[in-house]
């Protein structure tokens, strides 16, 4: 059982990232909500298995790019169903703790990016992400561009308001046709739009940018008469010039609210913004200070999400795509049709064994769902006679775009493409490179890389770095300012870290993650380069199959030669590390349990500037275990092993002391 409980932390660790410092969602809110319930019943089920690192246990991550904020109100997750049983269930469990009759409040749920935004004597001060929820990001300046919120109130009170960025549809699908004509990224959904726009480090691309927002809970601080309901609370935000949603609804008891959901489960889709759910409240403030809250989420309120959205269509055609890696996926290509309010005509079928699993057939009737505006994929086929008349899909032998043999690989289900030098994998290849994930070239998308390639000016990388402006002149369309700004773009990526270089090589299992804990182990090109597998082998998060991938990539002669050329470029990536002592130097530190000073991450960060190692397990090369407030197994396994423990203070005076125990 404690594998299992092992996988789903991982698993939504790794989602985690994806969702909140990526914004780069990988699976539906829905089948993500599957993972955390099964985790949170396990560990009800086995408490003894439940750690303080859980992810049941706190709430995401925090991105570097902005400055870190605390939160003066922390804010919490939170809890949710996708039926209506345990919605009664939760309301009557809380009506136990009152004698009178327990009104709700019901609002539609934001699809978008929460925020905090602080204001004093009615001026707005400062505006902040939700990060981890006790730490965020202070976006203020982009925050400011938003027209939506006010810059003062009607009256000069002091107040912190919760709200929910968001980018209407309409402008949302504006958005990504501009994109589109221009050749750049294109936005899988409304509040990837949204996130990724109201984190711009330069404003006046926020400003850009139709965003908007919907208050939904405030903390008044030193105001005379203060509202006694949540709903009170929300019309004096009203009054005070804020946007509230409009369909706030308050209800006598669950069944009100229950009728509530049923409503907006379809009418949403008229709405020109992303909703996937309804969030419940216990209307009267004294109940919900009284209810309290668990570990990440209040006890007064809830929400109900919207079932996944499924609809019948046809299917016309199988498409085949190479990837970065030269893996061949399958597409389904669609007869168009409505689903959560956007017209879809494709849809993911992952890999070849679910087609032949599904035995889906061009020209069958398939099922196809999607939950929170997450790209769609194929679920079943509609039986029917008809199913049995259609040809049954072949599995390809060769590429589709350059009809090489297509090959197994050990321990995989994808087919790859045979040939290096395979025109589909070199255009994935390059558009990758350019990627926000990768060197994020973000002048660069698809459109351009697809004409620099076919027009024969770059097929590798390496040749986007041999560009001079006066080349983009020869793509269609393009004059002055875009081949400048095209030209720098480039340039300035020759200054993103080592960790960004690795990732973008795409050296089998080195994804974002591990490029990070390797580039910070070596810092520059050249040490990693010389590095053998053992000492690879020998960092804390890395396998033996990927220390043998990294070293057999470095030493192909033409990766050899490759980066040689990089850096004859003036691409020679380092990993920068502000050192503030050596006083660590040496030694791995594991953290355990909740600190109170600061959070993980900073911690980690601290171990860092100090020239030591953070690491997420305990070995016997561990130094030292910093054990914060319940901690987990691993203060139990540091024990084994005789590590040294440290307290949270101890290891605070030894960094202040700068002196080692």
């Amino acid at each position: 059982m404690i594998d299992r409980i092992n996988f789903l932390k991982d698993e939504i660790n790794k989602h985690n990232y994806l969702y909140y410092v990526e914004d780069n969602p990988s699976i539906s809110d829905y089948e993500y909500d599957k993972l955390f319930a099964e985790l949170k019943m396990l560990e009800m089920k086995y408490p003894e298995l439940r750690t303080a690192d859980s992810p049941t246990q706190r709430v995401g991550s925090i991105s570097e790019k902005f400055l870190p904020y605390k939160h003066k109100y922390r804010l919490y997750s939170l809890d949710n169903t996708y039926n209506y049983e345990d919605l009664v269930v939760w309301y009557e469990k809380l009506s136990q703790n009152f004698k009178d009759n327990v009104e709700l409040v019901c609002e539609l749920k934001i699809d978008g990016l929460a925020i905090a935004l602080t204001y004093e004597k009615g001026l707005f001060t400062t505006g902040v992400t939700r990060g981890d929820g006790v730490t965020g990001e202070n976006i203020t300046t982009n925050l400011k561009t938003v027209k939506a919120i006010p810059l003062k109130l009607f009256e000069d009170v002091d107040v912190e308001v919760r709200g929910e960025i968001y980018m209407p549809k309409s402008s949302f699908e504006k958005l990504n046709e501009e994109s589109r004509l221009k050749g750049e990224k294109l936005f899988a959904n409304p509040r990837n739009a949204a996130a990724g726009s109201i984190r711009q480090l330069d404003s006046t691309i926020t400003a850009q940018r139709d965003l908007s927002i919907f208050v939904y809970n405030s903390s008044f601080e030193n105001i005379e008469n203060p509202p006694e309901t949540h709903y009170d609370s929300m019309m004096y935000l009203k009054k005070l010039g804020f946007r509230v949603n409009p369909n706030i609804r308050l209800c006598k008891n669950i069944e009100e609210a229950i009728e509530y959901c049923k409503e907006w489960d379809t009418k949403r889709f008229e709405l020109d913004y992303a909703t996937d759910g309804v969030v419940i409240k216990v209307n009267k403030l004294t109940y919900q200070e009284e209810l309290g809250y668990t570990a990440r989420a209040p006890k007064w309120a809830t929400a109900f999400k919207f079932p996944p959205e499924e609809a019948t269509t046809k299917l016309l055609d199988i498409e085949l795509n190479v990837g970065k890696t030269g893996a061949v996926t399958p597409v389904a290509i669609l007869n168009p049709v409505n689903l959560a309010g956007s017209k879809v005509a494709r849809a993911s079928l992952h890999n070849f064994d679910e087609v032949k699993r599904l035995d889906i057939r061009v020209g069958d009737d398939v099922v196809i769902k999607k939950a929170a505006e997450i790209i769609p994929k194929v679920i079943k086929v509609v039986e029917s006679e008809n199913h049995y008349n259609l040809p049954v899909y072949e599995i390809p032998k060769t590429c589709p775009a350059c009809d090489s043999r297509l090959e197994t690989r050990p321990d995989e289900v994808n087919l790859y493409c045979s040939n290096p030098e395979c025109p589909s994998l070199l255009k994935s290849k390059l558009e990758f490179w350019v990627s926000s994930d990768a060197m994020d070239i973000d002048k660069i998308g698809p459109g351009i890389i697809e004409q620099l390639f076919e027009k024969g000016i770059v097929r590798t990388p390496v040749d986007l770095y041999k560009l001079k402006k006066e080349d983009f002149f020869k793509l269609d369309n393009v004059k002055e300012k875009s081949a400048s700004n095209m030209y720098m773009s480039i340039q300035n990526s020759k200054k993103q870290p080592l960790s960004r270089f690795l990732t973008a090589l795409t050296i089998k299992h080195v994804g974002k993650e591990t490029a990070e804990i390797i580039a910070n182990e070596f810092k520059t090109l050249d040490r990693l380069y010389h590095a053998d597998s053992f000492e690879l082998v020998e960092i804390p998060g890395i396998g033996l199959k990927t220390a043998i991938e990294i070293r057999e990539f470095f030493n192909k002669p033409k990766n050899i030669e490759l980066m040689e050329e990089f850096k004859s470029l003036g691409v020679n990536p380092v990993q920068e590390v502000t050192r503030i002592s050596d006083v660590l130097k040496g030694k791995t530190l594991v953290l355990t349990g909740t600190l109170k000073n600061m959070t993980r991450d900073e911690a980690q960060e601290l171990i860092k500037s100090m020239g030591g190692k953070p690491s997420s397990s305990v070995s016997k090369n561990t130094s030292y275990v910093i054990a914060g407030e319940n901690p987990g197994s691993k203060l139990d396994k540091a024990q084994n092993l005789g590590v040294i423990i440290l307290t949270e203070e101890e290891f605070l005076e030894m960094i202040k002391s700068n002196s080692q125990i």
